[in-house]
């Protein structure tokens, strides 16, 4: 991974290639979900200081996970920025319920609440025993007429079509969902982030289907930002204030949820799935291996105990669910049913 000379104080203005290897710890959580390997794998890198957009993406095309989250100590808070293979993303759910589980769980041990600056705000997660529920947005949908491209790249026509940040298409069935063989080269040419399908399930409220072609996602496993648009939708649409969703993508997600007037909250079990330290031949601001190491661990001030080992991966049983609007002992007494480990 390489990034242009920079210059150096102290040195006569002449042009110096600080590369050294930086060591970044880093860990991979699964996210809506409480079977192994289910649901939607994050990346999570603690930086002891800001890099370079294209180190980052660089970072990210190489975990090529649907979301790599990139944190950054800022007093008490936290900076964090979200990257797909191929773009930077503007809110991603459950890439920030994994950064916050590891930042409970390396770095504050001792506190309940965490606060993030993103590109969509602040947002703020909190923690109950081992529950983690996540304040975000809420991005109700509007009608809009459907582009030719969406019909075609579908391949089928939905009853319905509306869009916020991305189109939200409503089917007839849960079959009709399920059944969907997108073209996605038609889907990426369309003016938004993703296409949400959608319909009420057999068995749930409501199910749906994540499109990001354009963000280098075909389809993505389970999707945070997705249900701020399909929640006050479908409260809406059934005149519910609790509701439950599947998102029936070949990895699967669910989700519990409650629709409040302008806000979402979220709140969700995740574990980790592999922990390490990413190598990266990178500018680290004049700094040695050693130094960047130790002021990686006063940046975080990572909990005692903490060392990931490279290329060594911890797999644990995942459990995960997902509701919203302080629904925290809701969702204990979901996994005490689950009988899922933590």
């Amino acid at each position: 991974m390489h990034e242009p000379p920079v210059r150096l104080a102290g040195n006569g203005g002449a042009d110096l290639t600080q590369t050294r290897a930086m060591k970044i710890p880093y860990f991979e959580l699964d996210a809506f979900t409480d079977r192994v390997f289910r649901g939607n794998p994050a990346g999570v890198c603690l930086l002891p200081h800001s890099l370079a957009d294209a180190t980052l993406k660089s970072i990210a095309a190489e975990n090529n996970l649907a979301e790599t989250a990139f944190v950054v100590a800022r007093d008490e808070e936290f900076d964090l920025r979200w990257f797909t293979p191929t773009i930077e993303v503007d809110l991603c759910g459950h890439a920030t319920l994994a950064a916050a589980f590891v930042i409970f769980r390396e770095v504050h041990r001792n506190k309940n609440t965490v606060r993030f600056h993103t590109r969509s705000g602040m947002l703020s997660v909190t923690r109950e025993s081992d529950i983690l529920t996540l304040d975000f947005p809420s991005r109700p949908p509007a009608p809009c007429a459907a582009p030719d491209a969406l019909n075609r790249g579908l391949g089928q026509r939905p009853s319905e079509v509306l869009k916020s940040r991305d189109y939200l298409v409503v089917f007839n069935s849960e079959s009709e969902v399920r059944s969907l063989r997108p073209d996605f080269a038609l889907l990426k040419t369309l003016d938004c982030l993703g296409i949400i399908a959608s319909a009420q399930g057999s068995d749930c409220d409501f199910v749906s289907r994540f499109f990001a072609p354009a963000a280098g996602i075909d389809e993505d496993p389970a999707t945070g930002s997705s249900h701020c648009t399909l929640i006050p939708y479908w409260a809406a649409c059934l005149a519910k204030t609790r509701l439950h969703a599947r998102q029936v993508s070949r990895r699967g997600g669910e989700f519990f949820a409650s629709s409040p007037a302008s806000a979402c909250r979220l709140a969700a079990k995740p574990c980790f799935t592999c922990v390490g330290k990413l190598k990266s031949r990178i500018h680290s601001r004049n700094e040695s291996p050693q130094e960047n190491a130790k002021n990686t661990e006063k940046k975080f001030s990572l909990a005692p105990g903490f060392s990931p080992v490279e290329n060594t991966r911890r797999v644990e049983a995942v459990s995960t669910a997902w509701t919203m609007r302080g629904e925290a002992a809701e969702a204990a007494r979901y996994f005490a049913g689950r009988g899922t480990p933590g």
